[in-house]
């Protein structure tokens, strides 16, 4: 079996924790600050589900060496035997490189060299991507069809003393975010813009490693647009969802049948309800968090709650300690509301309020100290601190913290 090596996105914490989530601590292992490598092989990941992570890569070999010169001569010299085994046609050429101390001027010029070794060697044409920078993003990978059959991009990864060394299998289509994003029907600034790729993360970390082909319930109490429950609907996964606005009730309704259809989506009306207006695959109701009830009983939860005041600069104390008081008495409230309707183990994922109130120092909700209270158990992962679950922007005052728990 293959291993597979994951560059992480802007936040790495939570990528890792998508992924422990997902496949466990065990086939996890931290490669650097940016990546982590998997004993999964890379063709049983279905990449497109996880916003956490930026590239997928097959993990070729571990260099036990960090020095260029070594691994250039290293790459030079098996190269061309690997590039035999592409179709024929023009070999798309990329390199991208992690934690190792080189410019892009000197990764261009390896770049050539190993271009230059494989025309010799093989006869093939090589078109070589250019660096800007140390690593390709994933529009550059995808423009130059690097994950293609002629497509070969070479991902350098340092890792303490040694060097993994990756090939590309995917990227992150940022295309598929945007139409999922911006083409939606219904979008609503001032209830917040919850990205896709978070929503997806916010999924894997409820549902952990269910499958969706055994049914279960997906539930999102605070369902706003519909983020959530669209991100779920294309991982497979059975969806209700629920607001205290009926017109965020009607929002979610309008995007989700729009997701019927779309080239991303597995979801289609059956033929036999081609004409039936009132047809829904999934349910949909209005009802405040904090008291109402939900039927049937959902199998997982996952949910962006109420963040409060979206403060653009710092508020005075008195303002801030109202707000997380507000903030606090909503989901303790929700949380002892649901906490009798979900089976004992039932997991949840909650994006809830954090206030950064100088840099990278946050004040928290205090309920988080009290959950046992609450009757439930918080989840500690093993690869990420739990300080390591927070999604923000540096200037960012008011940020989205993930707390996944258990019901006991």
């Amino acid at each position: 079996m293959s291993a597979s090596l994951v560059i992480l996105g802007r936040l790495p914490g939570l990528g890792t924790a998508e992924l422990e989530s997902v496949f466990g601590a065990d086939k996890l292992h931290a490669a650097s600050s940016q990546a982590v490598s998997l004993d999964v092989d890379p063709g049983e990941i279905d990449f497109k589900r996880f916003g956490g992570a930026v590239k997928l890569c097959k993990l070729l070999t571990t260099l036990k060496t960090t020095n260029w010169k070594a691994i250039e001569k290293y790459l030079i010299q098996t190269s061309p035997d690997q590039a035999k085994n592409l179709p024929e046609g023009k070999m798309h050429l990329g390199l991208s490189m992690y934690g190792l101390s080189v410019g892009p001027k000197q990764l261009l010029a390896t770049g050539l060299s190993i271009k230059k070794a494989v025309q010799r060697e093989t006869s093939k044409s090589v078109r070589l991507v250019p660096n800007k920078t140390a690593e390709l993003n994933a529009a550059q990978i995808l423009h130059h069809r690097l994950t293609g059959g002629n497509g070969w991009e070479l991902v350098l990864v340092r890792s303490g003393d040694k060097t993994l060394l990756g090939q590309t299998v995917a990227a992150q289509d940022i295309d598929a975010y945007a139409a999922r994003d911006f083409d939606r029907p219904k979008r609503d600034a001032k209830v917040g813009m919850l990205p896709p790729k978070l929503a997806q993360i916010i999924v894997n970390l409820s549902v952990s490693n269910a499958d969706p082909a055994h049914g279960g319930v997906l539930l999102d109490p605070f369902c706003g647009t519909g983020v959530i429950l669209q991100e779920a609907t294309l991982m497979g996964f059975d969806v209700y969802g629920s607001d205290l606005d009926p017109r965020m009730v009607d929002y979610t309704d309008k995007n989700l049948l729009w997701l019927m259809g779309q080239p991303f989506s597995t979801i289609h009306r059956p033929d036999e309800y081609a004409d039936d207006a009132t047809w829904r695959y999934f349910r949909l109701e209005q009802g405040d968090a904090t008291t109402h009830q939900w039927s049937p009983a959902p199998s997982f939860v996952a949910s962006e709650t109420y963040l409060g005041r979206p403060f653009t600069s710092m508020p005075s104390a008195e303002i801030l300690a109202q707000t997380i008081a507000e903030c606090n008495t909503i989901l303790r409230k929700f949380l002892q509301n649901i906490q009798p309707q979900l089976q004992p183990g039932a997991r949840l994922c909650l994006a809830i309020p954090a206030w950064q109130v100088r840099p990278n120092e946050f004040k928290h909700l205090p309920l988080i100290d009290l959950l046992s209270d609450l009757g439930y158990n918080q989840v500690r992962f093993t690869h990420v601190r739990d300080t390591g679950l927070l999604y923000y922007r540096p200037d960012q005052i008011v940020a989205r913290e993930l707390l996944v728990i258990t019901r006991k």
